[in-house]
């Protein structure tokens, strides 16, 4: 099996300056695993790792497609594998480093995506549904015909729940089984290292200096240029920071009260990250506000040691 280095936690917590300590000090490379730094265009409002922030070290799958293309966890999952693929031909150690969970566990749990059909007719006749007669009435349809779906999902998750029924009316087959025969073996020995906050507010406080550091660092004329000379997919237009900044230009609103929205939605999506993640029992927790950075690096770079005792294939 190849061993890998996941470092996760939630947004501004560190993981770069850890990974590429990690990176150097062990002879690895670090592969990206976040959904928005895979844009070339994007780079203040992504917090991409500058070329001093990555010290020498090599970074994979950062910047590698226009803002104007669509991309998605598969496309990743794919992208990912021929990385990974070449790291272990040159017995280099992967470290990856993100908080995009989604990406992260389907990569290193090794999930298939099966190319399930989609039917736009379909799907807007359980929208005007849930619409007349409420989300209800459309999980219980869910429950007749996929329980085990439906068993996961709350009421109210009706993007879900409607993938669930239009999968069944399209194919005659329930999406729980697609799902449950999409797990593989995964071919990865995985260490998991967490960052995190034992004050929360800590964590807080560190999302709202990163993005007024991002805004004195010409975050709006970034955004300005991206409107001006791209037409963004809707995935890179979705990026916080990028969307909440787009909609207050397109409206004439205030800029500064967009920039507060910001920061209330990376705290959102932080609180998202650290629900995620907790339910990883395999990771193990450092606590950024309870040591130094340099404490911090010896922590990890002994589990690191550990864990590639006996040889890394």
């Amino acid at each position: 099996m190849q061993k890998v280095i996941a470092i996760v936690g939630p947004t501004a917590s560190g993981k770069t300056g850890l990974s590429v300590a990690i990176a150097k000090h062990f002879g690895g490379e670090v592969v990206s695993v976040d959904s928005m730094q895979i844009y070339r265009e994007m780079n203040i409002g992504t917090a991409k790792p500058s070329l001093a922030e990555r010290d020498g070290v090599p970074h994979h799958l950062m910047g590698h497609i226009s803002v104007e293309q669509t991309y998605n966890v598969a496309a990743y999952i794919q992208d990912a594998h021929h990385v990974l693929a070449d790291l272990r031909d040159r017995k280099c150690l992967p470290i990856l480093c993100g908080g995009t969970g989604l990406y992260m566990d389907h990569l290193l749990n090794e999930t298939d995506f099966f190319d399930i059909p989609q039917n736009d007719s379909v799907r807007k006749k359980y929208q005007i549904l849930a619409g007349q007669q409420g989300n209800d009435a459309l999980y219980r349809l869910l429950e007749e015909c996929d329980p085990v779906l439906a068993a996961k999902l709350h009421p109210n998750d009706s993007k879900r729940v409607i993938r669930g029924l239009e999968v069944f009316e399209v194919t005659g087959r329930r999406l729980s089984e697609f799902q449950k025969e999409s797990h593989r073996e995964s071919p990865f020995e995985v260490l998991w290292l967490g960052l995190n906050f034992r004050n929360r507010q800590a964590l807080y406080d560190r999302i709202n200096l990163r993005v007024d550091l991002m805004v004195e660092n010409g975050l709006l004329d970034e955004i300005r240029g991206l409107m001006r000379g791209y037409k963004l997919s809707s995935t890179a237009r979705a990026a916080i920071g990028y969307k909440e900044i787009i909609d207050a230009i397109e409206s004439n609103g205030s800029v500064d009260d967009a920039v507060e929205l910001v920061k209330q939605k990376s705290r959102n999506y932080a609180k998202r990250q650290l629900t995620w993640f907790g339910r990883n029992k395999n990771i193990q927790w450092l606590y950024r506000d309870e040591m130094s950075d340099e404490e911090l690096v010896e922590s990890a770079s002994a589990y690191v040691t550990d864990f590639l005792k006996g040889g890394n294939e």
